[in-house]
């Protein structure tokens, strides 16, 4: 019994010393101005800051709002965006209600001496709390024992995006609030006044986007652990696609006209077309590898820009083939040409020779012969494949010869100036067609 009356002090001094040590910033705020906290010094007897409110009872409701102080960028390679908010949280905690209807705004640094609830941002990258020049947080305490708690966070958080119709595309991306420890037993988000509940979004004026429109929704996130409160934000980002338009789409449309300028010069100026062909082509290469360059990341995927891109250097490259082909037509027929005259010259000179023997010699009868014999052996190079003198097979080889040269006729251009002609209406027809399904899938599908 002895030691049983030595050990009780000793266990009471050290409940005292810790119950001092846990809350002596308070204290010392209690007795140096009493009179500006009235009723203060009682809201510490028996506060636990390990237990939330109603603990074992109903659960905290804890309402929410933010301000978008900014969006400071959108990556498309990393499905990213990092924003700057403000968070404030409101609950109210009975164990903390005091006389009066004034409302206080304490130290910051007495956030560690409450309980708060432990809410993090879901599919956050990075995140900070700022702290110039002091830690951005701010308590505020009413009477009714409601905790306003604020924050200042920049964070990055991920956003799932479909680039399938980049530039034209609109991305729609969230902001999830979730209690991490506590679950709907013992917490229950909400927004404090629905989509009103979040501020600035409306004023962002961001690079490359405009915010369409947002709203906020309450869900919940089933766990293996159990089911946990999620407040949601979730706003839509239209492209701006002025700035595609100028930097790729008005060039590309440029290089493509004027690969239809070499349909305007003759084919006999090989130079000039070909240096025309060659030079929008490697062009119109630079251009889209410059465009994919930006978005390194994402090439997996086929965007709406590289389509485009991959129709004009379509529409380019045909118009380098057309002059290929014409030319090609042009030159086979002239090659056609010249067998022929040579035949033709040497039965100009044996008609001349026949006709000095003729008049040499004086006899009708050689004339006759020779012109007959001149004939026969002009007449030799056309056979006649139902001869019967001829083989079997030789027939066979005529028959199939003869169809060979009728396909390949049906294939020969008979005037190659005919497709540069042809190529000036068709190719622009096409490229206006291509661009008004383009357009019009692109825009409205």
């Amino acid at each position: 019994s002895r030691c049983a009356q030595h050990a009780q002090p000793h266990v009471t001094v050290c409940i005292c010393v810790h119950r001092r040590c846990s809350l002596g910033h308070i204290s010392d705020l209690h007795s140096s101005d009493t009179t500006s906290l009235p009723g203060f010094e009682n809201l510490t007897m028996g506060y636990n800051k390990y237990l939330r409110p109603y603990f074992g009872g109903e659960p905290v409701q804890i309402a929410m709002s933010l301000d978008i102080a900014s969006i400071s960028s959108i990556s498309e390679s990393d499905m990213d965006y990092t924003a700057t908010i403000y968070l404030r949280q409101r609950w109210t905690d009975p164990r903390l209600v005091f006389h009066g209807n004034k409302s206080f705004t304490l130290d910051a640094r007495l956030v560690e001496l409450l309980w708060v609830p432990d809410t993090y941002i879901v599919e956050s990258k990075r995140s900070f709390l700022h702290d110039v020049t002091v830690g951005n947080r701010l308590i505020r305490l009413f009477s009714n024992g409601t905790i306003l708690y604020a924050l200042r966070i920049t964070t990055t958080v991920a956003c799932n995006m479909d680039l399938s119709k980049y530039p034209m595309d609109t991305q729609t991306c969230r902001l999830q609030l979730e209690s991490w420890g506590y679950d709907e037993n013992d917490v229950i988000f909400m927004w404090l006044r629905g989509n009103d509940s979040v501020h600035g979004i409306e004023k962002l004026r961001l690079s490359q986007y405009t915010v369409e429109r947002y709203y906020t929704l309450v869900s919940k996130s089933q766990q293996e652990t159990g089911s946990y409160p999620r407040l949601i934000l979730q706003f839509e980002l239209r492209r701006n696609i002025l700035y595609f338009i100028l930097e790729t789409y008005v060039p590309s449309t440029l290089l493509v006209m004027l690969s239809w300028v070499s349909f305007w010069i003759t084919l006999d100026s090989v130079p000039a077309r070909t240096c025309i062909g060659v030079t929008t082509v490697l062009s119109m290469t630079t251009l889209m590898i410059g465009s994919r360059s930006s978005l390194s990341k994402t090439n997996c995927f086929i965007k709406a820009i590289d389509v485009y891109l991959g129709i004009c250097f379509s529409f380019i490259f045909g118009a380098l083939v057309e002059y290929a082909v014409a030319h090609y037509s042009s030159s086979q027929k002239c090659a056609a040409k010249a067998p022929q005259e040579g035949p033709a010259n040497e039965l100009t000179k044996e008609m001349e020779e026949v006709n000095i023997t003729n008049i040499l010699n004086s006899s009708v009868t050689s004339y006759k012969r020779k012109i007959s014999f001149t004939s026969i052996e002009i007449s030799s190079d056309n056979i006649n494949c139902g001869d019967l003198t001829m083989k079997t097979h030789e027939k066979i080889k005529c028959v199939l010869r003869n169809k060979m040269h009728r396909i390949i006729g049906y294939f020969t251009i008979q005037n190659p100036s005919n497709v540069d002609h042809y190529s000036k209406l068709l190719f622009p027809l096409f490229f206006m067609l291509v661009n008004v399904f383009y357009w019009a899938y692109y825009l409205y599908f």
